[in-house]
């Protein structure tokens, strides 16, 4: 069983449990973080470093979208600041 699958049982089995009642005792605080920490841990074990490629190509996507989007509002800009012009100014 791969580590998401284990975690999705578990999540699962977590769900399932009756919600506290009045007498159960909630964790320490230290039991918390150390609780914390471990889910913390198991989401870095996820991460996948992008090969230097694919960081050249995520970046370069990146750029053309930013560009791309910039185009599209100074257009608008330059547009509605003409129509502004044009209606108040009456030129």
């Amino acid at each position: 069983m791969s580590d998401s699958a284990a975690d999705a049982v578990g999540a699962e089995e977590a769900a399932r449990k009756p919600a506290r009642t009045k007498g159960d005792k909630k964790p320490s605080v230290y039991a918390r973080f150390v609780l914390f920490l471990r889910q913390i841990i198991a989401e870095l074990k996820k991460v996948v470093t992008p090969t230097r490629q694919e960081l050249i190509s995520y970046t370069i996507v990146v750029l053309v979208f930013v560009a791309v989007i910039m185009a599209f509002i100074t257009g608008i800009d330059f547009g509605l600041g003409k129509l502004m012009l044009w209606l108040f100014a009456g030129n």
